[in-house]
């Protein structure tokens, strides 16, 4: 499942509607007086080709319906859609934090009531994939399999370098990375041991979050990031390991470290020995560098109570109100999300967690050992997602923002700057007419 590093997306609508990505057909030929649902999807390529199968499984079974289907498609394009009127039949987001932005609007209808009709239960969904799929009681949307963020190490480095286990705190991934970076002669970077710039590949705050048990807003719902210790251990650990590669060469060495979905990947071609990453590498690596030697593991903690936790997030799918056959919409995005069959063919072939209890157990999962620790993480009770606001993800925006100048070494006052990130969040959650509210 691709996702940005920033976990997160900028709120301009788009002026124009264009360039909407590779649309096809999953439609059987012969069905003239069907009802054509167009779906909207944020895949592409590999991903985007999968998704098309388990909707022409649909499709096929389903006179009544012909699906249409269009890949590449960001939150940017779903806002303007929305304003616009003019907007698909079923929408998908990866952008869960936005939740908070469709159901408050009415841009995505409750699904309450369709559930409720059908006598589904939402206790068939682990709790945290619940969470980010409400907001204030309307929900809006559902879990379309589930993104889970752990460590991924390569073992053929390891061994050269006489590393025998994944490290599980932070000062052990930084004496790691320090053992496994190779220089060349002029001091430019060659392999890095872990990269720990935020923005780099999937390296976001977001995803650290559970690894310091921090929290972004206190019980009054005001943004809590600068009276919170843990997000100083976590950016203090972070500006140390910098400050060993030094920022430029880090950066220089990040020109050439590769498109993060492709297979010229650092850490696929071996130039990058660590990182942070989803369970839907485990699929990148098996059809672009099966030959890679690699394990998986929790992520390194700044809090040692919180190893094993892991950030979790995932593609939702809702139901725009200016859909125009809404039942028909419904019964597709049922399909999608409750049925056994369905998850499970479509976590193999992207290698996403799929999002209900049952659906993690089926017998039509592939076995991976490596896929299988995101399991483990995702079930986790000290795992997390990002917390839900009226403002989408535009805290941790500002969060982000803050971090850019910190890493670069453009700040000096850290404390000082925390504060002024707080007040800046208190300042557009105001606006927007409520504060921040817990994780569960």
């Amino acid at each position: 499942m691709r996702r940005t590093a920033a976990i997160v997306v900028a709120l301009a609508v788009l002026a124009a509607m264009a360039a909407l990505g590779a649309v096809s057909s999953s439609a059987a030929p012969g069905k003239a007086h069907a009802t054509t649902l167009t779906v909207w999807v944020g895949w592409s390529a590999r991903e985007l080709s999968e998704f098309k199968k388990v909707t022409a499984e649909y499709d096929a079974k389903s006179p009544n319906v012909s699906v249409n289907v269009v890949g590449g498609i960001n939150d940017d394009k779903i806002i303007a859609a929305l304003r616009s009127g003019n907007a698909p039949d079923v929408v998908s987001s990866f952008t869960s934090s936005n939740v908070g932005i469709y159901c408050s609007s009415g841009g995505w209808i409750d699904l309450a009531p369709y559930l409720k009709k059908d006598g589904i239960s939402t206790s068939i969904f682990p709790a945290a994939t619940m969470y980010y799929t409400q907001f204030k009681g309307t929900r809006c949307a559902l879990p379309l399999l589930a993104d889970v963020y752990g460590f991924y190490y390569n073992k053929a480095l390891f061994k050269k370098a006489g590393l025998t286990a994944p490290p599980k705190t932070f000062a052990e991934l930084t004496a790691y990375a320090k053992k496994l970076t190779i220089r060349k002669g002029d001091g430019s970077l060659d392999v890095v041991g872990f990269d720990p710039v935020f923005g780099f590949y999937q390296n976001g705050i977001g995803g650290y979050q559970p690894l310091v048990g921090a929290k972004y807003f206190d019980p009054s719902g005001k943004s809590a990031i600068s009276r919170d210790p843990g997000w100083k251990t976590l950016l203090n650990w972070q500006r140390g390991l910098i400050d060993y590669y030094g920022y430029d060469k880090l950066v220089k060495w990040q020109t050439g470290a590769g498109d993060e979905f492709s297979a010229s990947h650092a850490f696929e071609r071996g130039k990058l020995a660590m990182m942070m990453d989803g369970e839907w590498r485990v699929a990148f690596l098996a059809a672009e560098h099966p030959e890679l030697k690699y394990g998986t593991a929790p992520m390194p903690v700044g809090l040692r109570s919180q190893y094993g936790s892991g950030y979790i997030n995932g593609t939702i799918i809702g139901i725009p109100k200016a859909g125009k056959n809404r039942d028909e919409a419904w019964k597709l995005v049922k399909y999608l999300t409750t049925s056994n069959h369905a998850l499970a063919s479509f976590s193999n072939g992207i290698r996403n967690v799929p999002s209900t209890v049952s659906s993690t157990k089926s017998k039509e999962l592939k076995p991976d050992a490596n896929f299988a620790t995101f399991g483990k993480l995702f079930v986790n009770p000290k795992s997390s997602t990002i917390p839900i606001t009226a403002i989408g993800a535009d805290h941790l925006q500002t969060f982000q923002d803050f971090i850019a100048k910190w890493q670069a070494g453009k700040v000096k006052d850290l404390q000082g700057g925390l504060v002024e990130v707080d007040k800046q969040i208190d300042a557009k959650l105001k606006q927007a007419g409520g504060g921040g509210n817990s994780v569960p």
